[in-house]
């Protein structure tokens, strides 16, 4: 009889459309004393890895520089538990700083989150940031999946 854990563990197609359909990533970096510095991006699928912008001056960015690794965590049907998903991504993370290429990143991520392309106006938007902005690159050495729903109603 197999595991529970490889019950419920998503095979790649389903872990890729899990990431494709959540909006949100929380991620996990160590700060300065040790502790867990958690925050949430945006983010684009690419393969198994996960990009995400943020400002190149902020506490996530500084934990990275100093320790290349993080945890991120992706969860959906957190009401009930027969609903529960999630994929946990133990990452090797690195840091795209080239203005040109975050602002290419910046608009293929604004596209994902408002469905649309973007305006002029709203490309130029884009642009104005991404000299301030990194691109962070979350490759996985690890992942962890849990879908709930293949339990069929038992816990």
């Amino acid at each position: 009889m197999p595991s529970r854990r490889s019950a419920i563990t998503m095979s790649e197609p389903e872990l890729h459309r899990f990431l494709d359909e959540e909006r949100v990533l929380t991620c996990a970096t160590l700060g300065p004393g040790g502790r867990p510095h958690l925050m949430p991006l945006w983010y684009v699928r690419d393969g198994n890895t996960l990009l995400a912008w943020t400002y190149g001056k902020s506490q996530k960015v500084r934990n990275v520089e100093r320790d290349g690794r993080a945890t991120v965590q992706l969860e959906a049907g957190r009401d009930v538990y027969g609903e529960l998903r999630g994929a946990m991504l133990e990452c090797d993370v690195t840091i795209e700083r080239d203005p040109t290429r975050v602002g290419e990143f910046g608009m293929r991520l604004m596209a994902r989150y408002t469905g649309a392309e973007l305006s002029a106006e709203a490309r130029a938007g884009v642009l104005q940031q991404a000299p301030k902005r990194v691109v962070l690159r979350f490759t996985p050495t690890r992942i962890v999946s849990w879908d709930h729903r293949k339990l069929g109603g038992t816990h």
